[in-house]
């Protein structure tokens, strides 16, 4: 069991052929739940005093030891879980209202900007987070710790830039890119409409074929030397100003 979470929490490979993870921590596991997902074993360490609240089909106490071998912060609560990861295809998006706002991500590659972005996706209760050619494992532990838990809290789908502009377009929902070209102030945009807020990298922003395809580039005005801020921190913003504009 011990060497089953271990290659689960270090390995994508493993997680995409089970279809398991690994989940640390009280609130976490707890998100993970409501979210819907399945729990297959809670892994407890008494000696860190869990406060276990969470039933599943297998509960194991666990040293302190084993504990602090499996465990990727230290400071959490002392419990663990192995879950069932969701499909994240395309085809089961169920977009919430009829006037959605939805963030796409254009194959961000650091985890904790993804992180970043979910946890964002869930203070705004977006309708959903979009994954444009992922690169890194939703189930990866980094995206789990800086998400909070938000990854099971917010719906995502994941699919190739194509395959995400033709559900926009079918759905008839604007495409609205930041871009640093051709471009009009985020403050000016309408955002009361169905909308897509779409981001790129912070090296090389986004594809030819999003900004082929968007209705509106938008940019934030910028007063310094640089030109580009961290994507999640972009994203915040924009997000924000549509929610205000949809009187939150």
């Amino acid at each position: 069991m011990v060497k089953k979470v271990l290659q689960l929490k270090e390995k994508s490979r493993e997680r995409k052929k089970t279809g398991l993870f690994s989940i640390e921590g009280l609130r976490e596991i707890e998100l993970a739940q409501k979210g819907g997902y399945i729990i297959e074993t809670v892994l407890y360490c008494d000696a860190i005093d869990a406060n276990l609240q969470i039933q599943a089909p297998e509960e194991i106490a666990i040293s302190r030891a084993v504990y602090e071998k499996l465990a990727y912060r230290q400071t959490t609560e002392g419990v663990l879980a192995i879950a069932k990861s969701k499909n994240h295809t395309l085809d089961t998006l169920k977009f919430k209202t009829k006037n959605p706002l939805v963030l796409v991500a254009e194959a961000p590659e650091k985890p904790g900007n993804i992180g970043a972005l979910l946890r964002t996706a869930d203070a705004a209760n977006l309708d959903a987070v979009l994954i444009a050619n992922p690169k890194s494992d939703l189930y990866n532990p980094n995206i789990i710790r800086s998400s909070v838990g938000c990854l099971f809290t917010t719906q995502i789908a994941t699919g190739t830039t194509e395959e995400i502009i033709s559900v926009l377009q079918k759905e008839k929902i604007t495409i609205n890119c930041a871009a640093l070209t051709a471009s009009q102030n985020y403050i000016e945009t309408d955002f009361t409409q169905p909308t897509a807020i779409v981001v790129g990298t912070e090296a090389t922003g986004l594809s030819d074929t999003w900004l082929a395809s968007s209705d509106q580039n938008i940019i934030i005005p910028m007063q310094g030397e640089i030109d580009s801020m961290n994507v999640s921190v972009s994203a915040a913003i924009l997000i924000f100003e549509a929610k205000r504009q949809r009187g939150f």
